[in-house]
This record gives C-alpha cells, sequence and structure tokens, in this order.
C-alpha cells in the first residue's frame, strides 16, 4: 500500500518569526527561460536579504525539462517538444497546460536547513491537497513523486499524479513541483517520466475529480498554510 501522512509539514519548516511566504498566481502561460531567469533574481535576492520568501503557481507551453540526472535514453521523441536542461534534481519531465507548476523559493536558513526535511514538505503539501479533493496519494520508497493506487476488477497499478524537482543555492530553495490537473497526458509519451518506465501518470480530471485550475489553486494553498506556514498575496515576478 501507498505511505501517506496528512498531518501538518515538519516543524523545522514553519519559520518561527511567523514571517509570511509570498503567494503569487500567474494568468498567462509562462515562457521556461523566462521562468527561470526569474527564479534565479528572485533567489539572489532573498539570499541577499532583500526579497521575502515566494511560492510562485503558473503554467508552461507544452516542454520537456531534462534535470541533473536525466539520462537521453529516456528522451524518447526529442522534437515533439522543446527540450531544456536545468539544474534541477530528477529526470526528464514534462510540463504543458493543465498543470499546475509551482517554484518554490524558500530560505531553508530560517526552516531548518534539512534538504530531506524540505522534500518531506513538498510531498505533504502535494498529499494534504489532494485530500481537499478525496484523493488519497502517497510516496514510495525509491520513487520521487507523488502517487495514487487505481484499483479494477482483478487490477491495481500505481500512476504519479505530480513531480517533485528541487534545486538549493546558498540554503534557498527553487524549481519546485508540478500537479497534474488536466493536462494532456499523451504528452508525456516523448519521455520516460522521472525515469520510472513501469508506471503510468494521472490527472485530478483523469481520476474523475473535475477540478479547475483554481480549485487546485485554492487545495494548494490550504495545504501550503499548513505545512509552510502563513502566505501573503504577491504578484508574480517579471
Amino acid at each position: 500500500m501507498l505511505s501517506h501522512t496528512l498531518s501538518p509539514g515538519p516543524s523545522t519548516l514553519i519559520r518561527s518569526d511567523g514571517e509570511p511566504v509570498g503567494w503569487a498566481v500567474s494568468a498567462e502561460p509562462v515562457d521556461y527561460p523566462a521562468a527561470v531567469e526569474a527564479m534565479e533574481a528572485r533567489v539572489a535576492a532573498i539570499v541577499a536579504g532583500e526579497a521575502p520568501e515566494l511560492i510562485w503557481l503558473l503554467e508552461h507551453p507544452p516542454l520537456y525539462t531534462g534535470g541533473v540526472s536525466s539520462r537521453e535514453a529516456d528522451l524518447l521523441d526529442p522534437t515533439r517538444f522543446p527540450v531544456h536542461r536545468t539544474g534541477r534534481g530528477g529526470q526528464f519531465t514534462y510540463h504543458g497546460p493543465g498543470q499546475r507548476v509551482a517554484y518554490v523559493m524558500l530560505d531553508l536558513n530560517r526552516r531548518g536547513k534539512d534538504v530531506r526535511a524540505f522534500v518531506r514538505g513538498l510531498e505533504q503539501w502535494l498529499i494534504g491537497a489532494l485530500a481537499e479533493f478525496g484523493v488519497e496519494a502517497g510516496v514510495r520508497e525509491g520513487r520521487v513523486g507523488v502517487w495514487v493506487e487505481r484499483r479494477g476488477a482483478g487490477w491495481s497499478r500505481e500512476d504519479k499524479i505530480a513531480a517533485i524537482g528541487v534545486k538549493v543555492r546558498k540554503w534557498v530553495s527553487f524549481h519546485g513541483v508540478s500537479l497534474n490537473v488536466e493536462p494532456d497526458l499523451e504528452h508525456f509519451g516523448g519521455i520516460v517520466p522521472c525515469g520510472i518506465a513501469e508506471h503510468g501518470v494521472t490527472s485530478l480530471v483523469d481520476l474523475g475529480v473535475l477540478a479547475t485550475m483554481d480549485e487546485a489553486d485554492a487545495a494548494l494553498q490550504i495545504s501550503a498554510r499548513r505545512v509552510f506556514g502563513a502566505l501573503v498575496p504577491e504578484s508574480p515576478p517579471a
């Protein structure tokens, strides 16, 4: 069975000073290079003490990204969509319309300086958001991301519903997570998602949960407060 928890995130992820995290949502799709440039600038400002932390929600046009552990053999169709090499952890993943990407820029100096606890917090955040829709999700030993177990008459399988890929610089995090709300699942066919060929991918809508992106954002916000603390609205990065 999938292991899962809906409890609040590790206490090390809650800032003792109560400083809120910025919460920004981009209304229009953002090109990947522009998003990375904006993240780099914001992370530099956080490191310098010149900007607050930020969780930035957005969508990308269809594209593939390859993390530092990506294998060329897992890029099955390199001409299907643009391919971007990135410094985040992990392997190949897909981003596109109907998928909520959240870039998480937190100062881990103020949240325990524990990368494993941070990743567990990201997992708990996603699991808690999915629970708002009645979806039971969890993590699997040896597999990155968040998974759901699906059953039918005489069969069962596990599909991935959310991916995690992060980077930390001077104890400030960036990149983050992606949650499949209603993407075109066929677009994942150009890669081996996260290097795992024996399992599939799913989405809220594929599971029969007819959630809008706004509803997914609301669930993510509720869960984020439990895991990361207070949030404050902010305009998206330029």
